[in-house]
């Protein structure tokens, strides 16, 4: 692994650009993804746009990162918008908090540069009625002259579980347990490491196991549980949505949404709604604000 001391020499002399390809040296070698490195480097590339040329990075002060979020925000001449700000203010603290923390600065001078939290528009959700009549015409599908059970077996299956698009897609037939003695399980699983505080155990109805089993029969699914494309998945919900008849269009993350907003309504423990949707603490800050508002709409 590359230590700090080999990535380069840096100390608080040090000019901007030559300390910014030392931490791209170290964040590679985290396994941090291309599109966050990207992303950090290009923020900071601001940085150096904005103040002079000699700058060095013991010179750096709060008033002078203060200023810096300023110019982004009203004089650079560019839109920036308020999500973009905030990951450039997220990606100021942690460039400052590895230098401080590895002792190449003494005071961390983006420390007390103010957070501005983004809480993005609520989402569109399904209403009772609205999941009634899905329910009721995913059954229809199932009854037809030609059963086709997958439209229950998807709908049921994010209306419980509140899984997202990418774990849907990643469910693999040995993620199931339908004989746990606890009932009927879903395991979500993940391959990165990184992403394993994201794994969790998910109680399944009797009724979704008895539309899985009827699925089966009908498609034979190998390994996948659903073995089709992403767009795939994405066309049998709004074939089902608009079958229904349904002004809103379906999705994943609707269905998602309308899951957990069940829940909080049904008053479940929180803890337990958030553990259920695989988020951190403080991802769950603006999820509940949301649910509180959903709730009371």
């Amino acid at each position: 692994m590359v230590t700090f001391e080999q990535t380069a020499h840096v100390t608080q002399s040090t000019n901007l650009i030559p300390a910014l390809n030392a931490w791209k040296m170290y964040l590679t070698d985290q396994n941090r993804s291309l599109h966050t490195i990207k992303a950090f480097i290009a923020d900071l590339t601001l940085l150096t746009d904005f103040l002079a040329p000699d700058k060095t990075l013991g010179a750096i002060t709060t008033d002078e990162l203060n200023q810096f979020v300023s110019w982004l925000e009203k004089g650079r001449g560019v839109p920036c918008s308020p999500k973009s700000l905030s990951r450039r203010i997220t990606s100021l603290k942690s460039f400052f908090s590895w230098l401080h923390k590895n002792g190449v600065v003494s005071i961390n001078p983006a420390e007390k540069v103010l957070q501005q939290s983004v809480i993005s528009p609520l989402p569109e959700v399904l209403s009772a009625s609205d999941i009634e009549v899905l329910y009721d015409t995913a059954n229809k599908y199932r009854m037809s002259a030609k059963p086709d059970a997958r439209f229950y077996a998807l709908f049921r299956l994010l209306m419980e579980t509140g899984i997202k698009k990418g774990e849907c897609l990643a469910i693999d037939l040995n993620h199931l347990d339908i004989e746990h003695p606890d009932g009927p399980t879903l395991f979500i699983r993940y391959a990165d490491p990184r992403n394993r505080f994201k794994e969790r155990k998910i109680v399944l109805s009797t009724e979704w196991v008895e539309a899985f089993k009827e699925y089966s029969i009908q498609y034979k699914p190998k390994n996948q549980l659903f073995p089709w494309s992403q767009r795939r998945l994405e066309y049998l919900l709004e074939d089902l949505g608009k079958a229904a008849g349904l002004s809103k269009h379906l999705s994943f993350d609707m269905c998602r949404w309308s899951s957990v907003l069940q829940d909080y309504r049904e008053g479940k423990d929180p803890d337990t709604i958030r553990q259920k949707l695989g988020i951190s603490k403080i991802q769950w800050r603006e999820i509940a604000m949301k649910l509180k508002e959903l709730s009371a709409k």
